[in-house]
């Protein structure tokens, strides 16, 4: 019979927990660069460990027995160092995938449970391999590292991680009978539920983005005509409404007709827009209070792009009756009443928004212009400070300041 060294397990045990320091060391500063580097929308959460002894030693007898056997040489794993970055959503998988590969030294990619059906109770993630950077080396290490030591990254979502902690607990740690067939049907089933609930949020997260891009492009159309009817050398709507696009179907979702119509607002398509608005105002049953206020703004803020400024006041103050705590609504009705030469009314509007979010600096640049086009300096000066103190100073509001300041020079 052949004579089989086997490995001694108290030399080994003695031997891997002395590299515990080091180890926690490394992945200590990896944690560091890694937070440094991954810069995305919804910071993910860090989880760090080390293998512990016990899963490491039957591990490695059944990977690396021989390299386990060789006395004072400690046998390397892929995953005895790891950090597991946690993300919100499926897409921020990718990305830190790709910040990972522009960053560190990566030996492998793996993507597990990718290859599973959908009976299967695996559940998907990202396993990046790296070389141990220079930077993130112990700063006093008496001895060297062990051969070939890597650090496993792990990229999931909150939804794999939670399904990866618990199946640990139910089928490594726990004698799991692969032929129990009940038990088997419900992991595949909470298996494919997380999966779908993944999906679902992604979509929603694609959708948010979508209506803030629009949202942001729309409100930034709004804000550049009520400067220019503001400046003196341009007060007309040089915006030109385009052919419609397209024609929506009669049974989009709500969701679907806001898209729509801000997608149209945001080309210049504002009949279109106010038509798209209108159906939604005017569907039964009707929508909450909270959305026929918001509908009721865009749908003011595309009058007030074709220059109606009767009806964009009418739907600005529709907006505040559906939604009483809407300060952008009643911002919006005091530009239009600072417009028409209603500064005394603009004025009242201007304070209701502020009394709603006081932390609004353009807000106090348009007080301060109707307290100044009603000749009471003194306030009009305590507002241009006010949207300054906020951050605003732009050119509109340094020019304010300076046609305030000569006002009081010639007093």
């Amino acid at each position: 019979m052949e004579n089989i060294k086997l490995p001694n397990k108290v030399e080994i045990k003695n031997l891997y927990e002395s590299y515990f320091d080091t180890f926690g060391e490394i992945l200590s500063k990896i944690e560091a660069r890694l937070k440094k580097v991954i810069q995305i929308q919804s910071l993910p959460t860090y989880k760090s460990r080390i293998k512990s002894f016990k899963s490491y030693y039957k591990k490695i007898l059944r990977q690396k027995p021989d390299e386990a056997a060789k006395p004072g040489t400690l046998a390397t794993l892929t995953d005895m160092i790891g950090i597991r970055v946690i993300c919100a959503f499926i897409e921020d998988l990718s990305v830190v995938q790709k910040i990972l590969l522009d960053n560190f030294d990566v030996r492998e990619v793996e993507k597990k449970g990718a290859e599973q059906s959908f009976r299967e109770f695996g559940y998907e993630s990202v396993h990046v391999l790296i070389s141990i950077p220079e930077d993130c080396l112990p700063v006093e290490h008496v001895k060297p590292l062990p051969e070939n030591l890597v650090c496993e990254i792990q990229i999931r979502t909150i939804l794999q991680d939670a399904w990866a902690e618990v199946e640990h607990e139910l089928v490594y740690k726990s004698d799991f009978n692969p032929f129990d067939k009940p038990l088997r049907r419900k992991l595949a089933s909470i298996n494919a539920s997380l999966s779908l609930a993944d999906t679902i949020f992604q979509e929603i997260r694609d959708y948010q983005n979508k209506l803030q891009n629009e949202l942001g492009s729309r409100r930034n159309t709004f804000y550049e005509k009520a400067d220019e009817l503001t400046d003196v050398v341009n007060g007309k709507n040089t915006i030109a409404p385009s052919p419609f696009a397209f024609a929506s179907n009669r049974n989009d979702s709500i969701d679907d007709l806001v898209l729509q119509a801000l997608h149209e607002h945001n080309q210049g398509n504002f009949d279109r827009a106010i038509e798209i608005y209108t159906r939604i105002v005017d569907s039964n049953p009707k929508p909450p209070d909270v959305v026929l206020g918001v509908i009721y703004k865009h749908r003011g803020m595309a009058y007030f792009a074709q220059s109606d400024y009767e009806n964009a006041l009418s739907d600005f103050r529709s907006s505040v009756e559906n939604d009483p705590r809407g300060f952008r609504s009643l911002y919006y009705q005091g530009i239009v009443l600072s417009i028409t030469g209603n500064d005394s009314e603009a004025v009242g509007c201007f304070d209701r928004s502020l009394e709603i979010d006081r932390f609004q600096s353009h807000v106090y640049y348009r007080r301060s212009l109707s307290y100044y086009n009603l000749g009471d300096y003194v306030k009009a000066m305590d507002d241009i400070n006010s949207a300054i103190n906020l951050g605003l100073d732009d050119e509109h509001v340094k020019a304010l300041r300076l046609k305030i300041v000569k006002k009081f020079d010639m007093n």
